[in-house]
């Protein structure tokens, strides 16, 4: 049943019976440091999910590693030292954690796992995943596809002139590959705005070789970021590892901009469904079974991404922009969380056998042609 629910979620909108779920007291635990930044997404996901939650009419808590002020939510300070049940205030029906705990919580609870393992490892039974293909790769079956408070983005702006490429997220994990994005760019004689990530690693010297067409910014303002975004023909991301889910897709195709990447992990189902490219606009050289969407282009073949470079303007700005509002928004993933504390209020677990995994996933980087 779980299962099942997790699949087609995917196709719907807005979940209307969350709204209609008895009230509860949920607290929030979280390895991360509140406010967020722009490019954590494990902060930006906890966040956002404790202010939808409580827009709903649930009492939230939070437990972080600092205390902040918070005007919706009372904030409680982490401590690993202590066991987490004599952290838990006693009104708390149940505990979300977006963090492996050391104990289990003594009621009620479920944990989002965030990472790729790098080792073998068994997971708790209420553990759930960012996509289909992140909890297959762990030995699960139940997921929730990550969303974002779209209020807190700018405005689009689909009149304006599209003059640039972007890759947007830290640059420092080999797997994003911001290498590969630069040669892309390069090849289509493009600029690319790296957004998040930096050229240089104090201790590890130019981490990124030198190119006339990337531009690097550091961690911008959520203004500064949504600026570049506008202007902005596409993202890309042609990752190297099996992502188990991107906001930086999401971002990006709020703002109208297609992704072009690698079907790797979580990529090909954030671009829902497979188009026929032989219908399309775009060209082909008809070498190359690519995955084309409405919403971008996935394929290990560089020439391939080229090609789909050179014909960014072929895809639709507000087209992109309906299916992250539609499919991604914070709203369908509390109604999403919110059916499955139903079922553990209710004393039956997530998955019935504990999801587990002989090898960790992605410890060799994949790679492109």
């Amino acid at each position: 049943m779980v299962e099942q629910l997790r699949i087609t979620t995917f196709a719907t909108t807005l979940t209307p019976q969350a709204d209609n779920l008895p009230q509860m007291n949920i607290l929030l635990v979280c390895d991360c440091k509140l406010p967020v930044s722009a490019y954590d997404d494990k902060a930006r996901l906890t966040w956002w999910l404790g202010k939808e939650l409580a827009r709903l009419g649930h009492q939230v808590s939070f437990l972080l590693r600092e205390s902040l002020e918070c005007d919706f939510a009372q904030v409680y300070v982490l401590n690993d030292k202590k066991d987490i049940n004599e952290q838990i205030p006693e009104s708390v029906e149940l505990v979300h954690l977006q963090c492996d705990p050391k104990q289990t919580p003594d009621r009620p609870y479920l944990i989002t796992y965030h990472e790729n393992s790098s080792a073998a490892r068994s997971f708790d039974a209420n553990t759930v995943f960012l996509s289909h293909s992140h909890a297959q790769f762990h030995g699960g079956s139940v997921y929730v596809y990550p969303g974002a408070d779209f209020t807190e983005y700018s405005t689009p702006d689909f009149s304006t002139k599209r003059i640039w490429f972007h890759f947007l997220g830290s640059g420092l994990r080999k797997g994003r590959n911001v290498r590969g994005a630069i040669d892309l760019a390069d090849r289509v004689g493009a600029r690319l705005h790296v957004v998040g990530g930096s050229r240089v690693n104090f201790r590890q010297g130019f981490r990124i070789p030198l190119s006339t067409t990337a531009r690097f910014h550091g961690a911008l303002s959520p203004d500064g970021r949504d600026a570049i975004l506008n202007a902005s023909k596409g993202l890309i991301l042609p990752v190297l590892w099996q992502e188990p889910f991107s906001l930086s897709v999401v971002d990006s195709l709020y703002f109208g901009c297609p992704l072009f990447g690698t079907p790797f992990g979580a990529l090909p189902e954030q671009l829902g469904k497979k188009v026929n490219h032989k219908n399309k606009t775009i060209p082909t050289s008809g070498t190359v079974d690519a995955f084309y969407s409405d919403y971008g282009c996935l394929t290990v073949k560089k020439a391939e991404l080229v090609e789909a470079l050179k014909n960014a303007g072929d895809f639709e700005r507000e087209k992109c922009h309906d299916f992250a509002v539609s499919h991604f928004s914070v709203q369908r993933m509390a109604a999403d969380y919110l059916q499955l504390y139903e079922q553990v209020m209710k004393g039956l677990p997530l998955h019935a056998v504990p999801p587990a995994i002989d090898a960790g996933v992605g410890e060799k980087l994949l790679s492109m042609q």
